[in-house]
């Protein structure tokens, strides 16, 4: 998979403005309701990631949910990052 350049990135971004750029990946920060429903949303985020072969690193910090997207085997950004944040957002209804 091609990686992409810093302008593509910026693009791609316009339409996902909860995702920020952190050096190679993107990342999204969600605040749930409490614990239990940060777990609901991260099996959400599973089930996705799992369909699509293309799995978040993901940190649980009591209610808040941190995604974070890139293409390891590319080392860095790729179209793949930026399909799988289109169907991961959205998932999080109910976050505050």
């Amino acid at each position: 998979m091609e990686l992409l350049d810093d302008d593509a990135i910026a693009r791609e971004l316009t339409d996902l403005p909860e995702w920020k750029r952190d050096g190679d990946a993107i990342v999204k920060t969600v605040r749930l309701a409490d614990f239990n429903e940060a777990m609901g949303f991260v099996n959400r985020v599973a089930e996705v990631a799992e369909a699509q072969n293309h799995h978040p690193d993901i940190t649980i910090r009591w209610n808040k949910v941190t995604l974070t997207l890139s293409t390891h085997a590319a080392g860095g950004l790729t179209p793949f990052d930026f399909r799988l944040a289109r169907l991961l957002d959205g998932l999080d209804q109910g976050a505050r």
